[in-house]
């Protein structure tokens, strides 16, 4: 079990724990740990689980766990025992500020990158730099930003753009540009085309470099920008991926 335990992240941490702590209200109680337990030993390849397993598992991590004797367990605390420094923290940061979409996302990776370099360094953010810099170069790429991030699905993953008849991608086109157009402004600028432009590239490549980014989206605005106000009309992104609207 302890070996098993080397191989667990926050995120996966945070998944297992979410199954079971269905209200989240940061802790689980009663029959609820016996569920998570069994669980925890199904996933880490326990042969013959059993009550007597589950109970003495559930003894071990409440006497080293239970810091309050209240019999139920939160979620802080069986993390300090199950998770290594960095994951603990940063299971932490994801549950205390959880994005929504790209477009928050990017606004804070832009925010942190000030001089568009594609990284964030150690001058530009000093806070945890050594705990999520990874390849330990003194910066932060994007999907350095993305571990301490919380970020939900990639949106266009909802989507079938190829699959769909002219009126089925026109309502998906309607679906897709309200979600970036954070504003509510009828164009993307910014954040809101650094959050598309993210999107659309991990479509086709898991894990971007910000300088990957800056390179789709200058294509991108060179195409679309039809008026070269620096911003993406509704019309011109709908011109951009086939599209007519009426």
């Amino acid at each position: 079990m302890d070996s098993a335990l080397d191989s667990l992240d926050a995120a996966r941490f945070l998944q297992i724990w979410q199954h079971f702590d269905v209200d989240d209200n940061g802790y689980i109680e009663g029959k609820e740990l016996d569920a998570f337990f069994q669980h925890m030993l199904e996933k880490f390849g326990m042969k013959e689980i059993n009550e007597d397993k589950i109970r003495r598992l559930r003894e071990r991590f409440m006497s080293a766990c239970d810091t309050t004797a209240d019999g139920r367990l939160q979620i802080q605390e069986l993390a300090t025992i199950m998770l290594p420094e960095e994951e603990n923290f940063l299971l932490l940061f994801r549950r205390e500020t959880p994005l929504d979409n790209s477009v928050e996302f990017m606004r804070i990776w832009r925010s942190y990158d000030t001089d568009s370099s594609g990284y964030i360094s150690a001058i530009e953010l000093k806070v945890t730099m050594k705990m999520f810099d990874k390849n330990r170069d003194g910066r932060l790429d994007l999907n350095d930003l993305a571990r301490i991030l919380s970020l939900k699905e990639n949106f266009l993953l909802k989507f079938k753009m190829d699959a769909c008849s002219q009126e089925d991608r026109k309502r998906d086109f309607e679906k897709i540009f309200a979600h970036y157009d954070v504003s509510k402004t009828g164009e993307l600028e910014g954040p809101e085309v650094d959050g598309f432009v993210k999107d659309m590239m991990e479509l086709v490549k898991p894990s971007i470099s910000g300088t990957d980014l800056d390179k789709f989206r200058k294509a991108l605005m060179s195409h679309c920008d039809i008026n070269g106000d620096g911003k993406i009309q509704k019309n011109e992104l709908a011109l951009c991926l086939g599209l007519k609207l009426s």
